[in-house]
């Protein structure tokens, strides 16, 4: 089974890809701006992999599910500065702006955010320390498990907007739209030099408050 080592040669990789893809920036009115950071950091032995959390059942907004660090653009941010503070508040990563490595496509949510993907490198043997008031968990999900994922489309609340689901093992889990939409795309652009879109992905019922 194919690996991916935390290490130079794969961070230039995604820098490259990520100047190649051509992506879509939202033009929507009336959207909150958000921001997330799909981290590529090392796991203790050195393998990449990217972080993901799943929020407190306590939070207002999409408590209990599944996603990637990051929130809602304050005044006065940019998408990369608040999504580094996220990162930083929700797990406790502390990066700069340099280690942001490109974005991905803006993708608009049914609960009224305009959320924009930043490919962020994180440290090596990163270690997650989650914020309890916000994460109940968080993980490495390994480079490897992502290449070798089948993801599954099923039809959703709208017929024109089917729903991309990522069944995982570690953890045991299944990821719906928005996160899966821009963990699948993270995927095509970062592994395979693809330019695929996920707009087209519609989100579960559950996802829409």
């Amino acid at each position: 089974m194919q690996t991916f080592r935390h290490a130079t040669e794969l961070r230039d990789r995604f820098r490259e890809s990520l100047a190649r893809f051509p992506r879509k920036e939202s033009t929507a009115t009336g959207l909150a701006p958000a921001a997330v950071a799909c981290v590529i950091a090392g796991a203790s032995d050195d393998e990449a992999a990217f972080v993901l959390t799943r929020r407190t059942s306590a939070l207002r907004n999409h408590g209990g599910q599944w996603a990637l660090p990051g929130g809602r653009v304050e005044t006065g941010e940019t998408a990369e500065s608040a999504a580094l503070r996220e990162l930083r508040e929700e797990v406790g990563l502390d990066v700069g702006p340099e280690n942001v490595l490109g974005f991905l496509d803006d993708f608009e949510t049914r609960s009224g955010f305009r959320i924009t993907p930043l490919v962020v490198w994180g440290p090596g043997k990163a270690a997650l320390t989650p914020d309890p008031e916000e994460v109940e968990a968080a993980y490495l999900v390994s480079l490897r498990a992502l290449h070798a994922l089948s993801p599954r489309i099923v039809e959703g609340p709208e017929p024109e907007r089917p729903l991309i689901t990522l069944p995982l093992r570690e953890p045991e889990t299944v990821v719906y739209a928005p996160t899966a939409a821009l963990v699948y795309q993270m995927r095509e652009v970062l592994l395979y030099g693809r330019e695929t879109r996920v707009d087209r992905f519609g989100e579960p019922r559950f996802a829409w408050s």
